[in-house]
């Protein structure tokens, strides 16, 4: 195994009971970031194109489910941290517009999630990184977080964030507190285990499923957080939880974790900046 294909060269390993000793703000024992997925999807690629089945599918998300999680988040008070296809910017200015006024932040989500970054060569994949922070930041949003397509990435990849004045990075589902890189670049909590996307595909769990996974994982990230802080990652993509049949128990979920005194929530940047502010991690 050469340096560059081995994690550890990466970041070290980090035991969490061994973590810095940190405080949210106002004491809290949980910081909570929501991450809509807000992507685009070509009809016009694939083996079955046109593809009006999947792609229809993703743009309900588009047309609708997104204005129902914008109203369950703007309900909480809480802001979202976009992970942003960049053609989004390109193809759905109505969503942007609205993005904005709400003070989303935007999280680089490559072009398209039509295509991944594996198998890229380095300058394909420096162009998408390039290309999306430029429609982000046309949009008067820093692009400060990258989440790769697919949570994909390349052996490049994280030089290249870098390299684009990318500060955080969400592919690593690791740990319940974020932890530097040797490159510079912080990694922050995501999920899989609290996020529609794989969890509503075949196999799927119950949308009530879902909405008690949420709860009890927050039940023990607050118990821990009275020892240390945590981080709790929610990912979502609005043809999955916001369809009519889901969105309620996205509503009740986030009024849970809301009834509690020691939660932050938080965008992503606001996380990160906490942690730098406190450690040297």
């Amino acid at each position: 195994m050469t340096k560059a294909h081995d994690p550890f060269a990466l970041f070290p390993y980090r035991a969490i009971v061994d973590a810095p000793r940190i405080s949210w703000p106002n004491g809290a024992r949980v910081a909570v970031w929501v991450i809509p997925n807000v992507e685009h999807f070509h009809y016009e690629m694939g083996a079955n194109a046109p593809d009006v089945r999947n792609h229809g599918r993703r743009d309900y998300g588009n047309r609708v489910g997104i204005w129902r999680i914008m109203e369950v988040l703007a309900k909480h008070k809480i802001k979202g941290t976009v992970a942003l296809n960049g053609e989004v910017g390109t193809y759905y200015p109505r969503i942007m517009q609205a993005m904005m006024e709400l003070e989303w932040e935007f999280m680089g989500h490559g072009l398209t999630n039509s295509r991944t970054l594996a198998g890229l060569e380095r300058e394909q994949e420096r162009h998408i990184i390039l290309e999306t922070k430029k429609i982000i930041e046309a949009h008067g949003r820093k692009m400060k977080g990258w989440l790769g397509p697919g949570l994909t990435q390349t052996f490049n990849t994280p030089d290249l964030l870098k390299e684009a004045g990318v500060e955080y990075v969400a592919d690593w589902v690791n740990d319940d507190l974020p932890y530097r890189f040797n490159n510079g670049l912080f990694s922050i909590p995501y999920s899989l285990e609290l996020n529609d996307m794989p969890l509503f595909n075949a196999p799927s769990i119950s949308i009530t499923d879902f909405k008690r996974r949420i709860c009890d994982a927050f039940d023990v990230l607050y118990a821990e957080g009275a020892t240390n802080a945590r981080v709790l990652g929610l990912a979502l993509h609005p043809f999955l939880i916001g369809a009519a049949h889901r969105i309620r128990y996205l509503d009740e979920a986030l009024a849970y974790i809301a009834g509690h005194d020691k939660v932050w929530f938080a965008t992503g940047d606001e996380i990160i900046s906490a942690w730098r502010t406190q450690t040297q991690d």
